[in-house]
């Protein structure tokens, strides 16, 4: 495949990067070429999965009809995994291709599958004239704050990222002892430091949006370390294991732009004149600024709490609770792949399940070949979640079975109603944990018949399980859900699904209890003058490229209407 780069979307220049998508591509209506060049896609080329993707370019050949010399260059732009038919999965893929016009532009004109293809164009916009008095800050280095912190360094504002937990390293060495026994330290765990909650949440780059601002993160990501398959995979992944890695490599290129990191740094309060932020109140003191990116996090409750009583406008929104089911990875491999030869070639299997019902239950972040974990922000409180490495290597598989809570389901009217509903939950689950963190766990015909097991199921949980009804740790509605809908997906699977299951929870931190007010067009809070909120945080997104983007295009605004800080 000499002539192809494998990569999706269009020259990356625009990341600072200095990276060319497709060195082998000649300019269009280059006087040095003599060549004239148009951008085909492509659809629908399927190539076996235990055929190898050299063959692509010989599929693409013939679907253009012409000699594979003629082939100037081609990429691709996405792939995916057909596995309808058990015993013939097939990769999908869409790429683009450049072909010689205007003798061949009439060629395709009509082919099925065959179509012109357009870079879309990233909204990259020059600078504004407003001068900035001092640099912008940024709250939580999440994924929200870490892109947008990204982008203004490379724009040249120097931006200030305050994060309340420590550096990835040390983060790294504070979640360890903690699932060895040690304990819990409430502003260095799996939800606060460096990264945020994403850089310990699996990995998972999956998104419904596209569109150039996604290629844009997902380029990023690529410079700071991620493979390259992550720009036109269906499901990318970077893996638990490479995050921290990646977290410290972004850090380094915005330093190296003159921007500035502050770890244990706490947002306090905020300090406003006349509608407009002056400066922000921190552990580490003062810091004056008129222009703060929030990208707190789902789980920062006591910011949460401030920001209510400092007037911030914040809403009501319904968030995702459940509890996490844990399977034998094997089961999972066989019933989706059938043949061991697939499961060599695409390594352990995932899922994606759906039981209708007056609620509807619903996976979420399934984590094949993974491991379930803490997923606590305050001390004498427990909830879970899942991660996987890059190389889903554990005997386990794991999953959120969710239901997604409305407002009306949270018994107050008051905007932090969902996140006290949490608070209850977690509080319960830390007292059936013996109050030293251990999971509740259950296996799950135990838990649909109502019974309490003798003693625990075993689990990929490292601290240590303890034996409970879970029916304890939901919500009517939730249990409800559940006795209906586990049953359904088992039907559905023809019987696999539950074998050998066990649930473990409650879990709750997929998505935020909130919603802080901003105005459409200005990004900002209304009545906050110079207050972006952002990210999961904020109640915008939910995942890591949604929660990038948020931030990504709250940075590109306040770099439309002003120019870079030079400083005083």
């Amino acid at each position: 495949m000499g002539r192809t780069t494998g990569q999706s979307g269009g020259n990356s220049s625009y990341c600072g990067c200095e990276i060319n998508n497709n060195p082998q591509r000649q300019p269009r209506d280059s006087p040095e070429s003599h060549t004239f060049l148009m951008q085909l896609r492509l659809t629908n080329l399927e190539l076996p999965v235990l055929e190898s993707e050299s063959s692509l370019e010989e599929l693409i050949c013939q679907r253009l009809g012409m000699p594979q010399a003629e082939l100037i260059s081609w990429r691709i732009l996405r792939k995916s995994l057909d596995a309808r038919q058990r015993f013939g999965l097939n990769f999908v893929y869409s790429v683009a291709v450049d072909v010689q016009e205007p003798e061949t532009s009439t060629r395709w004109q009509d082919a099925p599958g065959i179509d012109h293809y357009v870079e879309p164009d990233f909204d990259d916009p020059t600078p504004g004239p407003s001068p900035l008095e001092e640099r912008p800050v940024i709250v939580g280095s999440g994924p929200a704050g870490l892109l947008a912190g990204y982008y203004l360094a490379l724009k040249g504002y120097q931006p200030l990222i305050i994060e309340r937990g420590q550096p990835v390293k040390s983060r790294v060495s504070a979640v360890r002892a903690f699932d060895r026994g040690g304990e819990f330290e409430g502003e260095n765990n799996y939800l606060f430091g460096e990264g945020g909650a994403g850089c310990f949440s699996d990995g998972k780059l999956t998104c419904r949006m596209s569109g150039p601002d996604v290629d844009w993160v997902l380029r990023a990501f690529v410079t700071c370390g991620g493979r390259e398959s992550i720009t036109y995979e269906q499901r990318p992944h970077l893996g638990s294991n490479r995050l921290p890695m990646i977290c410290r490599n972004f850090r380094r290129k915005i330093e190296e732009l003159g921007g500035e990191y502050r770890f244990d740094c706490r947002l306090e309060n905020l300090r406003m004149q006349d509608d407009q932020l002056i400066g922000i109140e921190t552990s580490s003191g003062f810091i004056p600024t008129r222009h703060l990116i929030l990208g707190i996090g789902h789980s920062a409750r006591d910011t949460y709490e401030m920001l209510y009583k400092t007037g911030v406008p914040i809403l009501q929104k319904a968030f995702q609770m459940g509890l996490r089911i844990e399977q034998p990875q094997e089961n999972i491999n066989q019933f989706k792949y059938g043949l061991p030869e697939y499961e060599q070639k695409l390594g352990a299997a995932d899922y994606t399940m759906v039981a209708k019902g007056n609620r509807d239950l619903y996976s979420f972040c399934m984590c094949a070949g993974g491991f379930v974990i803490p997923s606590i922000s305050e001390p004498n409180m427990f909830c879970t979640n899942g991660m996987s490495r890059s190389r889903h290597d554990t005997p386990y598989a794991n999953s959120g079975m969710m239901i997604t809570l409305e407002p009306r389901d949270f018994g107050s009217p008051h905007p932090l109603a969902g996140m006290e509903l949490q608070r209850q939950y977690e509080r319960i689950a830390f007292q059936i944990g013996r109050g030293d963190y251990l999971c509740p766990i259950q296996r799950a015909d135990s838990f649909l018949a109502g019974k309490t097991d003798a003693t625990p199921p075993p689990s990929s949980y490292e601290r240590g399980v303890v034996a409970a009804n879970l029916y304890e740790v939901l919500p009517p509605a939730a249990q409800q859900a559940m006795r209906t809908g586990l049953p359904a997906m088992d039907q559905r699977w023809k019987g696999q699904f539950l074998k050998e299951a066990t649930l473990v929870g409650p879990e709750m931190r997929g998505s935020a209890p909130v919603r802080i007010d901003r105005e459409l067009n200005t990004r900002q809070a209304p009545g906050f003058q110079g207050l972006y909120p952002v990210g999961e945080g904020a109640g915008y997104a939910g995942g890591i490229v949604t929660a990038a983007v948020d931030g990504l295009r709250s940075a590109r605004e306040l770099v439309r209407q002003y120019a870079p800080f030079r400083g005083n």
